[in-house]
């Protein structure tokens, strides 16, 4: 019955999504890929303000719930019917009545399962589509017959794109760069490679009297070149969603010098290798958003080389929705997690393979977050770098939340609605 529901319900959402869109036909940028969208959506939507009227989804609002949220410019109603009987209103209004409608939309798309994207296609045609990273194992691949097929349709907005229209794709991506080609696409690419469009070159930390306090990097593009600092947050992958903004301003027409000033305040979504002071007079690195192998393992590389680190301690939570991957995954992140970190602490039954290999590391198990956040505190000493990873249902950001040295700073946190917490 729940099913047959959420099926009435999208369709619904669908229609009138796609009435509002034949009849405003705003420009429409979409956002797809594995990794790193929500970030890339936020800096898009950023550079592009400074030309149109823009409306970006909200949060992680992906699905083909979340993507007529943002078309119909209405908050996600969760389980509050009254709440719903608003949404339609809102929907007839935008129908019946002038309205000043965005008129670019910045969508952030995702895939849990097949069918998803091209549902979404359905709902509003892009104008232009920026791809994100397409990793090996993808998370939602148990959903799948393969990784293959996950990327095909993570991959499947830009093969709507129609002639010479601009696809925006990361140049250090094999996937992208070899499906891009199937397009009748103009590609604009971005990254770390010396033929990228967007470059990113010389990437280090960022420190600010003697703390790491975010990333810098040179950006080039077209013979001009800038030097670019994210804050608050850490890692290489923290700058390609800077790139790839810079990628859609070329794309766009839109100066240099004018993406540069509407990217200067920008900063990562909350969960994405954000720093916090932490208990003890440690750092927490929060990358507690989600968790798949290329993400952690990204996580880890950062963690190994962070600087001024009297011990490195990865929190390291389940690995979901991998299906027949999931035992190998978690195995071959084990390695990485011993040969970057001084402690691996394992939460959840699957993270307890993070702790097969005991070569350097010492290995502490939790069986959930509720038990880490009890124990962990008194753990976590002076100069500790604590990084804290893992899949949404294993909700490792109680886990940050317990080791804040500043307990305002929840605040900050990923999933804080009120909707989510009652989850707990």
């Amino acid at each position: 019955m729940k099913n047959i529901l959420k099926f009435i319900v999208a369709l619904i959402l669908g229609f009138f999504a796609r009435a509002v869109v034949h009849r405003y036909r705003p420009h429409i940028v979409m956002v797809t890929g594995s990794v790193g969208k929500t970030s890339t959506k936020d800096a898009v939507a950023a550079v592009l303000a400074t030309r149109f009227f823009v409306r970006k989804s909200e949060k992680s609002f992906n699905s083909e719930f979340g993507v007529p949220f943002t078309i119909l410019g209405v908050e996600n109603p969760w389980g509050n019917p009254l709440a719903w009987f608003s949404v339609v209103k809102s929907a007839l209004v935008l129908l019946i009545l002038p309205n000043h409608y965005p008129n670019m939309l910045v969508l952030e798309t995702g895939a849990d399962r097949p069918g998803d994207l091209a549902r979404i296609l359905r709902m509003a045609t892009p104008e232009a589509v920026v791809v994100t990273r397409l990793p090996n194992i993808p998370v939602h691949v148990e959903a799948y017959t393969s990784p293959e097929n996950v990327r095909e349709e993570e991959f499947s907005p830009a093969y709507a794109l129609a002639a010479d229209l601009p696809l925006i794709i990361p140049a250090d991506d094999l996937y992208a760069r070899d499906m891009a080609v199937r397009t009748p696409a103009h590609i604009v690419s971005y990254g770390f490679t010396a033929d990228a469009n967007v470059r990113i070159s010389d990437a280090d930390f960022y420190e600010h009297e003697g703390k790491v306090v975010g990333m810098q990097a040179n950006m080039s593009m077209d013979g001009e070149d800038t030097q670019f600092v994210v804050h608050g947050s850490v890692g290489k992958t923290q700058l390609l969603p800077v790139a790839a903004a810079f990628a859609v301003a070329r794309a766009f027409q839109i100066p240099f010098s004018d993406a540069h000033e509407a990217l200067a305040e920008y900063e990562p979504p909350a969960g994405r290798c954000r720093l916090f002071a932490g208990v003890n007079d440690s750092i927490i690195i929060d990358d507690s958003y989600n968790a798949s192998p290329v993400a952690v393992e990204e996580a880890l590389a950062t963690l190994k080389i962070f600087p001024h680190a009297s011990r490195r301690i990865a929190v390291l939570g389940d690995m979901l929705e991998l299906g027949r991957y999931s035992a190998m995954e978690h195995e071959r992140i084990s390695a990485l997690a011993n040969d970057s970190a001084d402690m691996i602490v394992t939460v959840g039954i699957r993270a307890r393979a993070f702790g097969v290999v005991r070569a350097r590391a010492e290995v502490v198990s939790f069986d959930n977050a509720h038990a880490a956040t009890l124990a962990l505190p008194a753990l976590i000493r002076a100069g500790d770098i604590v990084l804290v990873k893992g899949s949404q249902s294993i909700r490792t950001e109680r886990i940050v939340e317990a080791l804040l040295a500043n307990p305002a700073d929840a605040a900050r946190l990923v999933r804080q609605e009120k909707a989510w917490k009652k989850k707990m």
